[in-house]
């Protein structure tokens, strides 16, 4: 897991921090887009822990911690145009991608619930993400155009995209058109025993350990995505948006270090760390297609009722719903508060099997629990503190607003993790 459910909760918290300043603009709306430069410093913690490690063929230490800081900064380089440039680090410290080469940190007993300490338990991704957007003199059309570029030990990927707005019905009806390409590359790293040259005097069984093994052929990933979305003001007190994306991974869509064990294969072990079978294999096309709205009601001056609900689909056998409830109560000029319930369940891939529930003869097959049938609640609470005169300073930028939020993951397969995040706004004089 679940890097990619510490990004999910990172982004929705971008999101909310967004829309809450998109809202802010368009109150205040003079000439230009932007009136001064602004800075959002963002900061997470988030913390994991399960039984069901994909690393390590669906059991053992799901164990992980990550560290997040993001800065993003906004110049106005005139009245139609903003650059963005969105930079940021994320440093995590897994106890299930440790036990890629359980072997390496000297434990007296080697197991799949116990970290190993060697140098495979941590990594550092890097990110920037600069974005250009202009806006028409009249404000009813804007185009955006972005890039990405990230790294880490194993991963590398560059991006590019773009999108383009058009408003009507004086500026009640919003329709987006949005694409993006991903060209990634793995350094494929397998699990110890896969290796070439692997030998060990300990390992125990019956007969000899031979793998089902091969490496990857190609160690690319693509991923194209098409999005479309419609924005209507309903009324004074109701905004709906419905939106939907086309997505198309190809390539290395598989991750290299993660274990299977086969019914039909004879268990070996080092201590009482059973070793690979073979890593997942994974078909080399996915086609994703969510469809989804949101419905925001502005009860009065003090509550607002954020909802949201989204459709997913995809080849490989998936199918998933996700609900969403959100109130913003605002306490005082100053401070509003955020319960937040999101409610998710997904159907199994095709391809999921349970540790030695696949066999060899299957074409494709993996342990990763993210693809199993499986039910999920996050409950969440944050506050915020906005200063409309920005009366605190930070170098000659004043503080804006100061976001802090809390969520509770728990997922029906055990998995359970929790996330802390932080954001201010600074703006420029």
């Amino acid at each position: 897991m679940s890097f990619h459910l510490k990004l999910s909760f990172f982004l929705g918290f971008l999101f909310v921090i967004s829309i809450s300043r998109g809202q802010q603009t368009n109150a205040t709306y003079t000439k230009r887009v932007l009136e001064t430069s602004e800075i959002d410093m963002l900061f997470s913690y988030y913390s994991q822990d399960g039984q069901n490690a994909a690393v390590t063929g669906g059991e053992g230490t799901e164990e992980l911690t990550d560290v997040t800081s993001t800065l993003v900064l906004r110049m106005p380089l005139n009245d139609n145009d903003i650059l963005t440039v969105d930079v940021g680090l994320s440093a995590y410290t897994s106890a299930s991608s440790s036990n890629v080469n359980p072997l390496d940190g000297g434990n007296l007993n080697t197991s799949p619930f116990d970290a190993s300490s060697g140098e495979s338990r941590r990594d550092l991704l890097a990110y920037i993400n600069p974005s250009y957007q202009h806006s028409s003199d009249d404000r009813n059309t804007i185009w955006s155009a972005n890039g990405y570029f990230s790294n880490e030990y194993d991963y590398v990927s560059v991006g590019f995209g773009g999108s383009y707005t058009k408003l009507f019905n004086e500026k009640n009806t919003e329709v987006t058109v949005a694409g993006n390409v991903f060209l990634d590359k793995w350094n494929a790293i397998y699990p110890i025993e896969l290796r070439e040259g692997f030998f060990d005097d300990r390992i125990t069984g019956n007969g000899t350990y031979a793998p089902s093994f091969t490496v990857f052929d190609n160690e690319s990933r693509n991923s194209y995505s098409i999005s479309l979305t419609l924005s209507q003001i309903l009324g004074k007190r109701l905004q709906g948006a419905v939106f939907t994306d086309l997505v198309l991974q190809d390539g290395l869509l598989s991750t290299p270090f993660q274990r299977v064990y086969f019914g039909d294969f004879e268990d070996f072990f080092i201590d009482d760390f059973q070793l690979a079978d073979d890593v997942e294999r994974l078909p080399d096309s996915r086609f994703k297609l969510p469809i989804g709205g949101r419905l925001n009601y502005f009860l009065n001056d003090f509550l607002v009722l954020r909802s949201y609900y989204r459709f997913y689909w995809d080849d490989w056998g998936i199918v998933s719903h996700t609900a969403s409830l959100e109130t913003a109560v605002k306490l005082s000029d100053k401070f509003t508060v955020y319960p937040t319930y999101r409610y998710y369940n997904q159907t199994a891939a095709d391809y999921f099997f349970a540790k030695e529930e696949a066999l060899s003869t299957f074409e494709f097959y993996t342990s990763d629990y993210d693809l199993s049938n499986y039910d999920a609640h996050q409950y969440g609470m944050g506050i915020q503190y906005k200063d409309i005169f920005a009366n605190t300073k930070l170098l000659t930028f004043g503080l804006k607003t100061i976001d802090l939020r809390f969520n509770q993951y728990d997922r029906s397969d055990g998995l359970n993790a929790f996330i802390v995040t932080l954001g201010t706004t600074f703006v420029g004089n």
